[in-house]
């Protein structure tokens, strides 16, 4: 199951030998109820509780505890996967100073946004006219503290994911891994392109984390799917890409499965695009909002939740290589709903990342 570099302790074993799956949750245990550490786990999870520049509804930042809370709700077995649960999959703590800073900014930021929506006032300019340039610092900051997490978990031969928090929040991913690798396709799932040059006037806007993500020439190739709420500037800017940029829009993928093709045919499209190396990036407000009512933009339409999960399922089976990956954008809401269904959408992702990289079998 493990590599030959990562092989697990005795003390993990001793966990696995006295671990029932089939228990009830341990709400006072890991992430899923699972009993291992970060050090014992080959998958490890940084959460990111923030959410300065949503522009609509918030409550993102709060999203990795939502999902954690509701984690150990979730049964471990999985029906095509060995074994599933003894790689070990953990998260790190939340930050509550990152948390912090991003409660300050965000009332600021909403301030500012309204300020904007209203016409942006001459006599509001002064309370207002630094503030893209401070939360573009935070950001910056934000993505180098992210950056440097990723690479000290990625030299001990981890998996590492992101779980947000806005969208905004795993460009520091996205850059440790462009250091390790020559080329990746970034395979995006959300309703939203996110391709706005600093929207708003915030360089690391939640709806320009593919603009920046575009900025890494290892980035090789965007492909987008479930998109159903774009501008006419980020179309254009998928036009002109020079196929680097490959959008599935919603409506597309849903016409030509009324009109007979199979979800399969529609999967094929989208992964014959990508590369050998793949960074999912899913924000989870690509799927139905039924599934994800209390995220900040919902749009109406996207993927049922075993459509999103066949597509992740049909990229490893093509022999893909999954590196990375963030879920993003859930928000608790009234009820443990969202948290729910984020849990279980980032144990399938957890778990098919490791079957990509040879660390759990198929079954």
């Amino acid at each position: 199951m493990s590599t030959q570099q990562n092989q697990p302790t005795n003390s993990k074993q001793q966990k696995i030998a006295a671990f029932d799956p089939n228990g009830v949750g341990d709400v006072n245990g890991g992430l899923f109820g699972l009993p291992f550490t970060i050090e014992e786990s080959e998958v490890v999870l940084i959460p990111v509780p923030w959410e300065v520049t949503v522009s609509y509804s918030a409550g993102t930042a709060a999203g990795p505890q939502a999902i954690k809370d509701a984690s150990p709700q979730l049964d471990l077995f999985e029906p095509a996967i060995k074994d599933a649960w003894k790689i070990g999959i953990a998260m790190e703590d939340i930050s509550e100073d990152w948390a912090a800073v991003s409660v300050n900014l965000r009332q600021r930021a909403e301030n500012y946004i309204n300020w904007l929506e209203e016409g942006s006032p001459e006599a509001d300019r002064a309370e207002f006219e630094n503030l893209p340039t401070e939360v573009t610092e935070k950001g910056e900051e934000l993505l180098q503290w992210l950056k440097s997490k990723a690479n000290s978990y990625l030299d001990q031969g981890k998996l590492v994911g992101v779980v947000g928090g806005d969208h905004s929040t795993p460009l520091g991913l996205m850059h440790a891994l462009a250091d390790r690798h020559e080329e990746y396709g970034i395979l995006q799932v959300d309703a939203h392109a996110d391709l706005r040059d600093a929207y708003e006037g915030f360089k690391y806007s939640h709806a320009s984390i593919m603009f920046n993500a575009l900025q890494l020439p290892q980035v090789k190739k965007l492909v987008q799917v479930g998109i159903r709420d774009i501008c006419q500037a980020e179309a254009e800017l998928a036009n002109q890409s020079n196929g680097r940029v490959a959008i599935f829009y919603d409506s597309v993928l849903k016409e030509n499965m009324y009109e007979g093709d199979s979800w399969k045919k529609e999967c094929k499209k989208i992964i014959a695009q990508l590369p050998q190396k793949v960074y999912i990036s899913f924000d989870i407000d690509g799927l139905d909002p039924k599934l994800c009512p209390a995220t900040g933009t919902p749009v109406p339409g996207g993927l049922e939740f075993e459509e999103a999960v066949y597509l992740i399922k049909a990229l490893v089976r093509s022999g893909r290589e999954i590196i990375g990956f963030d879920l993003c954008e859930v928000a608790p809401g009234e009820s443990e709903w969202n948290g729910n269904v984020g849990a279980r959408l980032l144990y399938k992702l957890c778990n098919w990342m490791a079957v990509s990289q040879k660390r759990l079998e198929v079954q």
